[in-house]
């Protein structure tokens, strides 16, 4: 009697709280995203390579549930995703072009910010690059090239705020991360910093 009471209770719950259904519409998006996450961070520490047939299915993914899913049951909106996407990729593809990631990293990003939109790409982006600074802290640190790392940014960083562009001999601002610390497999920093994200947003 119980085993057939509890189901039951459970299908009743679900038909008549719209709030359950948004959860559960909400946890399925948010759990496919974080196996593509997870699945991207593996073949990125393996290989240094994110496959496109990862990126661009999980982005159409996350625009088409955005865009089919209403607002009620906790879809963002077709507009709201492909914004969301955009700012992945403009926010990132800075670094691309300065050879600090690879493209594949920036449309990680995109395909991140296509699940959660807008304003969650926008803070996801932040904890991305938290988890980005941690991991290039650590990977210096391994190879023994912690102090060159911390040298490159001090010089960087004074001759970025005073616009001045003759770099001193001893510490060349140009040097990429790549040149300072090796590759780094920044779908890790991605997954660990959306992770992160939804952690704090879900206990906010």
């Amino acid at each position: 009697m119980i085993v057939v009471i509890i189901p039951g209770a459970g299908v009743f719950l679900m038909r008549r709280s719209p709030f359950i259904r948004k959860w559960l519409n909400q946890m399925l998006v948010i759990g496919f995203l974080l196996l593509l996450l997870l699945a991207a961070a593996w073949h990125d520490s393996l290989s240094r390579r994110i496959p496109n047939a990862l990126v661009f299915p999980g982005a159409a993914v996350g625009v088409l549930s955005n865009g089919l899913l209403p607002a009620e049951m906790g879809g963002l909106g077709i507009l709201d995703s492909l914004g969301g996407m955009g700012v992945g990729l403009v926010a990132l593809l800075p670094l691309y072009l300065l050879r600090a990631m690879a493209a594949g990293d920036v449309k990680l990003m995109a395909m991140t910010g296509a699940f959660l939109g807008i304003e969650g790409a926008m803070g996801a982006l932040l904890c991305v690059l938290l988890a980005g600074g941690v991991l290039a802290l650590w990977a210096a640190w391994c190879q023994g090239k912690l102090r060159r790392l911390l040298h490159n940014l001090r010089v960087l960083f004074v001759c970025t705020t005073s616009g001045s562009r003759n770099f001193p001999a001893t510490g060349d601002p140009t040097l990429s991360a790549e040149a300072s610390v090796g590759k780094l497999p920044y779908g890790v920093a991605i997954a660990a910093g959306t992770v992160l994200h939804l952690a704090v947003v879900q206990w906010s």
